[in-house]
């Protein structure tokens, strides 16, 4: 652990508020209004600094107070995606600014399309997701595909395979939202799945959604979860 004094910390500004390192221990009293980092001590001074998931602390007066998780990267709850017509991630922290959903042996029992949408509020299922999902295998079979309500992440969907991987959503700021991604299957004829495109939401992102095109098809095997940060 490195030893940094609250003077160090206070005009660190980070989106506003001062913020300091993961794993560094803090003395001395805050005199900030907002400052970021998971705390503990008494009100007022600042005695340790967590080095595990931090929090939005705010004091007021000699009051610490917060909840919401900022700084290093937070986890979702693993889902199984064994049931269901979609799997869904929601009260994703306002600061957030990349996203990391994974894909463990993942599948469905009919050939719909996957696709993933984001939202503010709710989902947005608006016609203006704008992206591309191909794939690629076997004797260089390859295709591509789109669906402008929602990102295609896998194409070409066979109910018997199971598919594995990661995306990763972006913000470019203005709460336009970037995805690239890619996914393997497992079937008589092996694919890569990439995926990649863009939407604007209408607010901040606050929720992710995996389902399939047609809305219908249910998940049957495997588990999905997400990272955030």
């Amino acid at each position: 652990m490195s030893k940094i004094q609250v003077d160090d910390i206070v005009n660190n500004s980070d989106n506003g508020a001062p913020s300091f390192p993961y794993g560094a221990v803090v003395t001395g009293v805050i005199t900030a209004t907002t400052f970021v980092g998971q705390l503990t001590g008494t009100a007022g001074t600042i005695t340790t600094l967590s080095s595990t998931n931090g929090t939005i602390i705010t004091l007021t007066g000699t009051t610490i107070t917060g909840t919401s998780v900022r700084g290093g990267i937070g986890v979702g709850t693993s889902v199984a995606s064994t049931s269901g017509t979609s799997i869904d991630f929601t009260s994703i922290p306002s600061y957030v600014k990349r996203i990391t959903v994974m894909f463990g042996a993942v599948s469905t029992n009919g050939t719909s399309n996957i696709q993933a949408q984001i939202g503010s509020g709710s989902i947005d299922t608006a016609s203006t997701y704008a992206g591309v999902g191909s794939w690629v295998g076997g004797t260089n079979n390859a295709g591509g595909v789109q669906d402008t309500t929602g990102f295609i992440i896998v194409g070409n969907v066979v109910a018997a395979s199971t598919y594995g991987g990661s995306l990763v959503f972006t913000t470019i700021g203005s709460n336009i939202w970037c995805l690239n991604g890619t996914l393997s299957s497992t079937s008589s004829t092996a694919y890569n799945h990439v995926s990649s495109g863009n939407k604007t939401l209408s607010g901040t992102l606050d929720r992710v959604r995996i389902t399939t095109v047609n809305g219908t098809d249910t998940f049957d095997a495997g588990s999905i979860n997400i990272l955030y940060e």
